[in-house]
């Protein structure tokens, strides 16, 4: 019993053994074709998924870009109604400060038909045309002063050439024959004036 044991036992082993090489092969390519399997298969859903993340990503884009447009729409719509209203009503304080000068400028006409005291219209007149300059003041208007002031191209326009002796009054303002005003440092008139030379 024993050798048949062992009889039977080597050549079961040598099955075992011979069996073992045969399948281990068949093992590796199932396996090679399974990984080879999976490797494709990814490849393929990748390419399936590449297309709809980019389908995704181009109707996001665009979506975007409609909404961008449109908000650039209603920008410029609101844009165009502010720069509409400012023209039309930008004017709107300086005109409400300057109604009170009117209504004195119609009170010193009213009493210029009623009355014939000429140093008190001339005082009435001097008055509102102070209170005028005041209220353009606070506006930012300010009057150039060109006595004896050096000609400067930057504030001033030549409208004439006086010879002049006297070395101190060459391109010098002689006179003035248009006040120029400054509105808020800037230029808003130049003054026309008559330069030494």
């Amino acid at each position: 019993m024993e050798e048949k044991e062992l009889n039977s036992s080597p050549q079961d082993a040598q099955d075992v053994t011979a069996a073992t090489p045969e399948t281990q092969p068949q093992t590796d390519s199932a396996v090679a074709a399974e990984e080879a399997t999976i490797a494709e298969a990814p490849d393929e859903l990748s390419d399936a998924d590449k297309l709809a993340q980019a389908e995704a990503e181009i109707a996001e884009l665009k979506d975007k870009m409609l909404r961008q447009a449109a908000d650039f729409a209603n920008f410029r719509k609101h844009s165009i109604a502010t720069q509409t209203d400012l023209i039309l009503n930008g004017g709107k304080k300086v005109i409400e400060s300057l109604l009170p000068i009117l209504d004195d400028m119609d009170r010193a006409q009213q009493h210029m038909t009623q009355s014939e005291d000429v140093v008190a219209l001339r005082e009435g007149l001097e008055l509102v045309h102070q209170k005028f300059l005041r209220v353009l003041e606070q506006q930012g208007l300010k009057k150039m002063d060109t006595n004896d002031a050096v000609f400067d191209t930057d504030f001033h326009e030549a409208i004439a050439l006086i010879p002049v002796e006297e070395e101190g009054k060459k391109n010098h303002i002689i006179d003035c024959v248009q006040t120029g005003y400054l509105l808020n440092d800037k230029v808003l008139r130049f003054a026309k004036v008559a330069v030494g030379q």
